[in-house]
């Protein structure tokens, strides 16, 4: 009674198989279809939120040398992401 009561809240619209229902794969098609949902800015106003946090622990601790890693390490990643950004904007652009 409990399992049928479930089933009947649980079974909507949204769960029933249609025939265009594609199992999710990260394909070219895939890629095409999907926009990217979070904005350049964004992305690296976290990173920013992110290693001005670890920054401020540093410098609070008074460790010269993990601040100066963490610096180094802010501007890699930021450009890793920028390179990454660079490249998921052409692919949409196609």
């Amino acid at each position: 009674m409990i399992f049928d009561r479930l089933t009947k809240f649980l079974d909507t619209e949204e769960s029933t198989a249609t025939p265009d229902d594609v199992p999710p794969r990260l394909t070219f098609t895939a890629i095409q279809s999907l926009r990217m949902s979070r904005s350049r800015e964004r992305i690296l106003t976290n990173l920013e939120e992110m290693y001005r946090e670890a920054f401020e622990r540093a410098k609070e601790t008074g460790d010269p040398s993990a601040m100066a890693s963490l610096d180094f390490a802010y501007r890699r990643e930021q450009l890793y992401f920028e390179i990454l950004l660079d490249v998921r904007d052409a692919i949409e652009k196609k």
